[in-house]
């Protein structure tokens, strides 16, 4: 997450002094029991987040049209955000309890930002806000078996390739790559899980950023077994709706999953692969699906993990009258590359439609708190001349990326990337752009 522009919105002195000043305060604080002055009966938890983040684009933009003469398309800006937040529990006579929870976030995007992320743009406003009741072991089924959840709050399926961000981000509200905002506008949320099994029923509506507002609701039942340590298949239906969409409103969704380490005797090799088909009478017919395997070294050095994934994502074929591009819906992070895949192209040019792509990636544990790795794409479309004016080649773009993740403290983490894509014909064709991609980035972010 390093490049030269991005980190001067950062003073490196200032952050040393922050991060291990505030461990040395933490270890001399007074520890006495402080009256919160809230009622006792009640089990009350204080969070705290914030980031802060620099990034710089050196050409990137490719779909930018930038008034500079020099035909530079560069630029870098920050991000920040705050997010208090108080959760509560009450616990009920004969097990359960009541649980709630309120959070506001603060965002801002500032010094220069190009239009992709929202401008110079800030917005404060309420996050969480949820009230919920579990069963805990009044159901002598297990711990918790049936859960109840109302109001503002996440939700995610599986490992987020459809539904997982549920407040949008960039324009007005700001921090387009923070992405402080998740919990959706409303969700009605049921869970029932006894032992292995989990059963989910619920309705989604998105926080979305008002200019670009869909009024995309989802309603639907999922269901995941997990056993092990590392085995989870599952299975979702979701139906959409929306206000501004057409081809979404109405359309079905079916998926399916599976992410296991099937082998005894090969515990450090992991497969995973996820398939969701859409439908929509005559308007839509879709599909999308992912396969990877990844396999550990852990008597090695530095832990090495090396994985391969190749994702498919279908585009629309304008021969037919009926659309075949996918709607991605909601996708989130679950780890890098996933689900917005590539520092470069999928966070900021490339979505899940009309999309194949390759990932190799390598990762790196060389200690507890740190955390680094490389990963290399290759992104191709599915049809070229979907993808772009005069586009009649499906080559789109490599991209290579350098992450590194510190866990400096209990409280403060930090983030780097530094990236870089090589753009071919697809994009020369349609949006003239040959010159190569860089992009580099620096997160500082503190957990309370």
């Amino acid at each position: 997450m390093m490049h030269l522009r991005a980190v001067r919105g950062l003073n490196a002195v200032a952050v040393t002094t922050l991060l291990f000043g505030s461990t040395a305060a933490a270890q001399t604080q007074d520890t006495t029991a402080r009256s919160t002055g809230l009622p006792k009966q009640i089990h009350w938890k204080f969070n705290f987040d914030a980031g802060l983040g620099a990034f710089g684009f050196g050409n990137s933009l490719y779909t930018q049209a930038h008034p500079d003469p020099s035909g530079n398309l560069g630029d870098d800006w920050i991000e920040s955000y705050a997010k208090p937040a108080l959760s509560a529990a009450y616990p009920l006579t004969g097990g359960g309890a009541l649980y709630g929870a309120a959070s506001v976030v603060g965002e801002r995007t500032f010094a220069a930002p190009p239009s992709i992320v929202g401008e110079d743009a800030s917005s404060f406003q309420v996050e969480d806000l949820y009230i919920g009741w579990r069963s805990g072991k009044s159901l002598s089924i297990g711990d918790d078996a049936l859960d109840v959840r109302v109001g503002r709050t996440p939700f995610e399926i599986g490992r987020g390739f459809l539904i997982s961000d549920g407040g949008g981000e960039g324009g007005s509200r700001g921090g387009y790559w923070s992405n402080a905002r998740k919990a959706w506008e409303l969700a009605e949320i049921i869970t029932f899980k006894p032992k292995h099994h989990t059963f989910q029923a619920f309705y989604l509506d998105r926080a979305e950023v008002p200019e670009t507002r869909t009024g995309t609701r989802l309603w639907g039942a999922n269901y995941d077994l997990a056993w092990g340590e590392a085995n989870t298949v599952g299975a979702t239906f979701i139906g959409a709706l929306s206000d501004s969409l057409p081809n979404r409103n109405g359309m079905s969704v079916a998926n399916l999953r599976a992410y296991v380490s099937p082998f005894k005797r090969l515990p450090a090799l992991s497969l995973g692969a996820e398939y969701a088909y859409e439908s929509n009478g005559s308007k839509l017919t879709s599909n999308a699906w992912t396969a990877e395997a990844a396999y550990e070294f852990a008597s090695v050095a530095g832990k090495p993990k090396v994985s391969y994934r190749y994702s498919f994502f279908e585009g629309d074929d304008p021969s037919t009258e009926k659309s075949e591009a996918f709607d991605p819906l909601f996708p989130g992070f679950y780890d890098w590359g996933t689900w917005w895949q590539g520092e470069i192209a999928g966070e900021y040019f490339l979505s899940n439609s009309n999309l194949a792509s390759h990932q190799a990636r390598v990762h790196f544990t060389p200690t507890e708190s740190l955390g680094t790795g490389l990963i290399g794409y290759l992104f191709r479309s599915d049809h070229p001349e979907s993808f772009g004016p005069g586009a009649t080649s499906k080559n789109i773009a490599s991209e290579l990326d350098a992450y590194a993740e510190w866990q400096a403290n209990r409280n403060f983490s930090v983030w780097f990337v530094l990236a870089y894509g090589n753009p071919q014909e697809a994009l020369a064709q349609a949006y003239q752009r040959t010159q190569n991609f860089t992009y580099g980035m620096a997160y500082l972010k503190y957990s309370y």
